[in-house]
């Protein structure tokens, strides 16, 4: 067992001061960040706050950036990553306290892209083939992390952007054969606040740890409107 220098960026919301607390902990080779901060909660500073919760990189609790990269803090091992290790909370989003942000902006995006199936005709029976449920298989991986937000400079100077994860899912249903909201979709995808404000710099696919590709979707709905105001 080997020792760790771990700094973490603190926030406390009474004073609105920011510190950087720095923190000796023991590892092992298969030790991950998330087992890290849980061990300096345990053990050294109970006043530490962050969010987890299944340890698993399915919840998308746990993201955080961890030497300057927006990741998961359960999927990032301490011997794969050079030290000393620093972990900050999400960039581009207002911090509640130490490594926890405000979710309040995407989840309200996410409720504006109506993430549920739209249907004109009465429920029946529907089949669907292997092959029509390819394309919602990648962004159906969302996890809603938020890593893709923390690391897409659109997002970083304009918050009005619906950003890389609730466009992601727009595109999801847009391409679910059993949905049948196409132009109520395509309608949000073209808001002006929408697609058309992503500049594709890709920083959104590079973060996402469940290889989503966010920018590729979005890519794919502006070629949608584009062809559909040519009908």
């Amino acid at each position: 067992m080997t020792e760790a220098k771990i700094f973490v960026r603190r926030y406390d919301p009474e004073t609105k001061k920011s510190w950087i607390s720095e923190y000796n902990v023991p590892v092992e080779g298969d030790t991950m960040v998330l087992d890290a901060l849980v061990y300096i909660k345990n053990k050294i500073d109970r006043t530490l706050t962050f969010r987890y919760s299944c340890r698993m990189a399915i919840c998308g609790s746990c993201g955080m950036v961890i030497n300057g990269r927006p990741m998961l803090a359960c999927q990032t091992k301490v011997a794969e990553i050079r030290t000393p290790i620093v972990v900050e909370p999400l960039y581009n989003f207002d911090v509640i306290k130490d490594l926890v942000v405000d979710m309040d902006v995407f989840m309200h995006y996410l409720k504006e892209m109506k993430p549920y199936i739209i249907r004109k005709e009465e429920p029946k029976e529907i089949i669907v083939k292997s092959e029509q449920q390819e394309p919602i298989i990648n962004p159906s991986a969302c996890i809603n992390c938020m890593l893709c937000y923390a690391a897409c400079p659109v997002f970083g100077y304009d918050q009005t952007f619906k950003g890389p994860a609730a466009l992601s899912l727009l595109y999801r249903y847009l391409m679910d054969p059993i949905d049948q909201g196409r132009e109520e979709r395509l309608k949000i995808a073209n808001d002006k606040d929408a697609v058309w404000k992503c500049s594709f710099w890709g920083e959104c696919s590079n973060a996402c740890p469940k290889n989503v590709d966010p920018a590729f979707n979005i890519q794919r709905m502006k070629l949608m409107l584009g062809l559909s105001s040519l009908k």
